[in-house]
């Protein structure tokens, strides 16, 4: 079982995520996320804690970013958008089982007061920007991590944001290249 609330966007990712795991789970149906949803996500969040889990897209990110800004201190976890893609539809509910208990046992927590370890020099030293095929390296190293797909702004700040160190960051670097 686990401990914390997930949070999801719909009723078909509650299901399948229920499928794959023991846990309570709360449905923000998409963007008509109420004040009503956040006090419940606010309340998980105070007693039990909480792991966003959207889909890996517009849409599930600004969702993430929303309930990020309203709730503090929550959980992340990220579905790799190749693995939650079905006819062309991407969410949670396209996953497999497999898939999302993957992505669960890779949950990130942010840090408060984040110390920045890492620069965008360093992406760039890394071969994460502003080369070829640097965006599909950058998707590998983020599923390595489980800070999901970003560009390079995004990825910096989730590197910082949820305390990467800087031995994981190599050791995903090192990965990735190697094709896992």
């Amino acid at each position: 079982m686990i401990k914390e609330v997930i949070v999801v966007e719909g009723r078909d990712d509650l299901i399948k995520v229920k499928q794959a795991v023991d846990a309570d789970v709360i449905v923000t149906s998409g963007f008509g996320i109420t004040e009503k949803t956040i006090e419940k996500i606010r309340e998980a969040q105070r007693t039990r804690g909480v792991i966003i889990f959207t889909d890996p897209d517009y849409a599930g990110e600004k969702i993430r970013r929303t309930i990020s800004e309203k709730v503090k201190g929550c959980k992340h976890a990220y579905m790799p958008r190749d693995k939650a893609i079905k006819n062309g539809d991407v969410g949670v509910e396209n996953a497999t089982i497999e898939s999302i208990r993957e992505a669960l046992s890779k949950v990130q927590t942010e840090v408060e007061n984040p110390k920045i370890e890492f620069t965008m020099e360093d992406l760039i030293k890394a071969g994460l920007v502003n080369v070829e095929n640097s965006s599909e390296l950058r998707d590998e190293v983020g599923k390595i991590l489980g800070i999901g797909y970003g560009n390079a702004k995004q990825f910096l700040n989730r590197l910082n944001r949820y305390g990467i160190k800087r031995e994981d960051f190599e050791r995903a670097i090192k990965l990735a290249k190697e094709g896992k």
